[in-house]
């Protein structure tokens, strides 16, 4: 079914640059940026205790050459792969490229753009050719039945609007398109919201990933477990701007400049903003309050 919903009255949230002209600049070509990791992890404001010593290596990235608009992605970006740590799954974690220290980044359409900016959703079943290309096989926990698939408009960080895609646990797909729909009417900026491949959960680290999404049929990360994502019962939501952190560890592992929570950036997450409190008026929770650990990016049905 289709779904319009009016847009809400309320203050639109203002990005910086975003109201400027796109035409195409030429800037001045940056050396290229070695990236180096230090000996210690960096800490979150809010951790306490002192993460153990990460791995060191070096990283070269090569010289972006041309920014046609203050939106461009770097041509580098999603190339680099990081060398593993310890755990033989995960990248190092390096400083952030000067790029993408304050991400706004233009959002790639993989969908056909809404025709304005009034918010659009629909629901359905999973189609064939989506199933096809996302990660659920007969060994996930969840049938494929027991999904559903959306589309949602959403306001990107380039200032236009985008359509986005997600598959979603069935029971609860009604209550997230109202949460996207806040989102939409807030302004609230996210660069990519897709479904996830297969091919990128088995892809090397590149540490500069912003993939927004639901399902994903994997188990929690340093765990034998099934994540909640493996029932749809999960969303991360700018994974670059609100990493996940534990011990030496950042995922992705570029985003070190968004582990200062007090910069308060646009796509940034905080426990006191309208996105934990949407969430929590559905029974969801936030990986922000997480003790053990941050994941700043995680919204889940059971906490998990």
């Amino acid at each position: 079914m289709t779904r319009r919903f009016p847009l809400l009255l309320f203050a639109a949230v203002v990005l910086a640059g975003c109201a400027g002209t796109t035409e195409a600049t030429t800037t001045t070509v940056p050396p290229a940026t070695t990236l180096v990791a230090t000996t210690t992890s960096p800490t979150p404001t809010t951790t306490t205790a002192a993460p153990p010593a990460a791995p060191t290596t070096t990283t070269t990235l090569p010289v972006t050459t041309t920014t046609v608009s203050p939106f461009a992605r770097p041509d580098w970006l999603g190339t680099i792969i990081l060398p593993l740590g310890p755990d033989g799954e995960n990248g190092i974690p390096q400083p952030t490229p000067p790029e993408l220290q304050d991400r706004r980044l233009e959002t790639v359409d993989r969908l056909p753009p809404p025709p304005d900016d009034q918010f659009v959703a629909t629901i359905g079943p999973v189609p064939d050719d989506v199933i096809a290309r996302s990660t659920w096989t007969e060994e996930c926990p969840v049938t494929r039945d027991e999904l559903s698939y959306i589309n949602v408009s959403h306001y990107g960080f380039d200032g236009e609007f985008h359509t986005g895609e997600m598959i979603i646990n069935a029971r609860f797909a009604e209550d997230i398109v109202g949460i996207f729909e806040q989102l939409h009417t807030a302004r609230f900026p996210i660069e990519q919201l897709k479904v996830t491949t297969q091919e990128e959960l088995d892809a090397p680290p590149t540490g500069d990933g912003n993939g927004s999404g639901a399902f994903g049929c994997r188990e929690a990360v340093g765990s034998n477990s099934w994540s909640q994502h493996a029932y749809g019962l999960a969303i991360d939501i700018n994974p670059f701007h609100n990493p996940y952190i534990k011990d030496w560890l950042i995922i992705p592992e570029l985003a070190d400049a968004y582990l200062d929570r007090e910069r308060e950036l646009p796509g940034m997450i905080f426990g006191d903003d309208f996105v934990v409190e949407a969430f929590a008026e559905i029974g969801w929770t936030w990986g922000g309050n997480w003790n053990s650990l941050k994941d700043w990016m995680h919204f889940s049905y059971s906490g998990g």
